[in-house]
């Protein structure tokens, strides 16, 4: 569990960094766009009230929202110490938790998420923005499906040839 809690923390330590870094320091609550490698990565600012593309945003679900995450991380958790699993496992788990209170704090702070990553390609123009937190959300709840299941052999586990 020690290796979950510890990607958690930094999973949730640079994701407030870079939060903070586009929204206070470069200001783009104001200036809204920041190129930084067009068209591949531009800062878009967006403040995301509702769930994943924000959607239901505009209904005052904010503390729903922040239970809901609370109640997912602490059941990842539970479950994780529960059943074990490769040191996979604990990575993705923390990277899930991780993720998970960083958009908390911004729900509890700011009233929405602060998703500021833009990324387009090949003349596909993308309106949608993310954060680092959405990233590792996603990697956790992928690498946590791949590998479930995968037990940590146990030092007396030794196979038996005929």
């Amino acid at each position: 569990m020690r290796l979950t809690f510890w990607m958690s923390f930094w999973v949730f330590l640079v994701d407030q960094a870079t939060k903070y870094f586009v929204v206070h320091t470069l200001d783009l609550n104001t200036r809204q766009v920041v190129d930084v490698f067009p068209p591949f990565l531009t800062f878009r600012m967006a403040w995301n009230e509702g769930i994943n593309f924000g959607l239901f945003a505009g209904l005052d679900m904010r503390w729903i929202l922040v239970g809901v995450a609370v109640a997912i991380s602490l059941f990842v958790l539970w479950w994780v110490r529960r059943e074990g699993g490769s040191k996979w496992v604990y990575l993705s788990a923390g990277l899930l938790v991780g993720g998970a209170l960083g958009n908390i704090v911004d729900r509890i702070l700011y009233g929405a998420v602060a998703d500021f990553l833009n990324m387009s390609c090949c003349g596909i123009r993308n309106p949608y923005a993310f954060n680092i937190a959405d990233i590792a959300i996603f990697a956790g709840a992928i690498g946590l499906v791949l590998f479930t299941g995968e037990k940590k052999p146990h030092k007396n586990d030794t196979k038996k040839t005929s």
